[in-house]
């Protein structure tokens, strides 16, 4: 038996962290929310700079990849958003080193910063008619250099606070981090959503899209802030002192990676689409006009924030587990359905589709995030929930925006989205159910 089998999540009432049951219970609950907001706020800078790419995507796509096929171009930027998350497991198994080894603070400080710069660079680029060929490879650039310093982030932010949470209440503070990522999105389609009901068409395509990712500078200051105004985040934590955290994780947690990985991209194939692809989707696929739709995702969006504090709660009395299959089952049922609801042609039906969609995403991200840093023991903790975090977005998150316009081109079938959901849903249900079969057996692997 592994030290990575005694840190196994458990369901229901059985909430425990094998690894160590009582090192949170030394906090105050001041200082549990003050770790729990910094946490979330930075995941929510971090996820609103990768949104904004995303919802400016079909804005910048001529701009930086111009192209006699307005798809070809689209496709172009939708690669290089997904390209930009093949680095993110080398940024996780940094920062997990830095984290795992010397601190979690020191970590968590500097990816804030990098992300912030580097979504402030992208709203000063040249475009290809100022520089050329060297737009987009100055973009492609950023973009690695901003997805390095987010792969220590999501992670990092989940580790603090489920090593903050009091027991019994892990989940709800666990919330804090999905909140986070998902009012990113939010705030992100908001800006989008104000700069281009705003301004005339000319002026978004020429200068206005730069506005939403300048405003990015002020918000990682605060951020920066609240970070450094942390309690103590590893007083009780044991850092590793000798070897290299990721060997360790890899040699003697292979199974909680395996399983969270496959977890995670259970939870990141159904948000990315949702997140990510629905409103490229309504604006290039349904022809709805851009404005309305950026304010409808940011609506529903904040749907899902508003009932994470709920399904949290939800989590602490029945069980995490069950709470990520709910999501889980949730997704794969309703997703092509709402598909449907969203081709009538009737914008308050696509806006209900979306919802039905972004509901799932309270269910299963909150448990997800809950469940993953439980999974490993404090020493490599940081690693293994980065790591494993970061290998889920770039299979089925980072890829999810091109794949699903990828499959509306090749089949001429607007619902096609749907079978990538349904297959990383299925995945994600095999890692509930492993994890569900460890929790009976009192958390151990036989």
């Amino acid at each position: 038996m592994s030290a990575g089998d005694d840190a196994t999540v458990l369901s229901g009432e059985d909430d425990r962290d094998l690894s160590d049951p009582d090192r949170t219970s030394v906090r105050t609950p001041t200082e549990v929310r003050r770790v729990a907001f910094a946490g979330g706020i930075g995941t929510l800078i971090e996820y609103y700079d990768f949104a904004l790419y995303g919802y400016v995507s079909t804005i910048i796509a001529p701009l930086f990849f111009p192209s006699d096929d307005p798809v070809t171009s689209l496709l172009a930027v939708l690669a290089v958003f997904a390209v930009s998350y093949v680095v993110r497991p080398l940024g996780g198994i940094f920062f997990g080193w830095v984290g795992d080894r010397y601190g979690r603070r020191k970590a968590l400080v500097v990816t804030v910063i990098g992300i912030g710069l580097a979504n402030t660079a992208i709203g000063l680029l040249p475009t290809y008619a100022v520089a050329g060929v060297l737009a987009p490879i100055l973009l492609v650039s950023i973009r690695f250099v901003q997805g390095f310093f987010a792969g220590g982030e999501v992670g990092g932010a989940a580790t603090v606070i489920a090593e903050a949470a009091p027991l019994g209440k892990r989940a709800r503070y666990g919330a804090f981090t999905p909140m986070g990522t998902n009012g990113g999105f939010a705030i992100a389609a908001a800006a989008v959503g104000i700069v281009s009901g705003v301004l005339a068409t000319d002026q978004l395509d020429t200068w206005g899209w730069r506005i939403p990712f300048l405003v990015g500078l002020p918000l990682t200051v605060v951020c920066y802030i609240a970070r450094r105004a942390l309690p103590d985040i590893d007083q009780n934590v044991s850092l590793g002192k000798h070897g290299f955290p990721l060997l360790s994780a890899l040699q003697s947690h292979p199974k909680a990676l395996l399983q969270a990985t496959a977890l995670g991209i259970g939870v990141q194939g159904a948000a990315y689409i949702g997140s990510t692809f629905v409103g490229i989707y309504l604006v290039t696929n349904l022809h709805y006009a851009r404005s309305p739709v950026y304010w409808i995702t940011a609506g529903v969006t904040l749907v899902a924030v508003g009932l994470m504090p709920f399904t949290g709660r939800l989590a602490d009395r029945i069980g995490s587990l069950e709470v990520a299959a709910i999501g889980l089952v949730g997704y794969a049922v309703v997703t092509y359905p709402a598909f449907l609801l969203m081709g009538v042609g009737s914008l308050t039906l696509a806006a209900l589709g979306y919802v039905l969609i972004m509901v799932n995403m309270s269910f299963l991200q909150v448990a997800s995030f809950t469940v993953t840093p439980r999974l490993f023991p404090d020493e490599v903790r940081y690693t293994g929930t980065a790591l494993a975090t970061n290998l889920s977005v770039v299979v089925a998150g980072g890829t999810a925006p091109y794949v699903a316009t990828w499959l509306v081109r090749r089949t001429n079938d607007l619902r096609s989205p749907y079978y990538f959901v349904a297959v990383t849903c299925i995945i994600g249900l095999i890692a509930v159910a492993t994890m569900w079969k460890q929790s009976r057996r009192g958390g151990r692997s036989q």
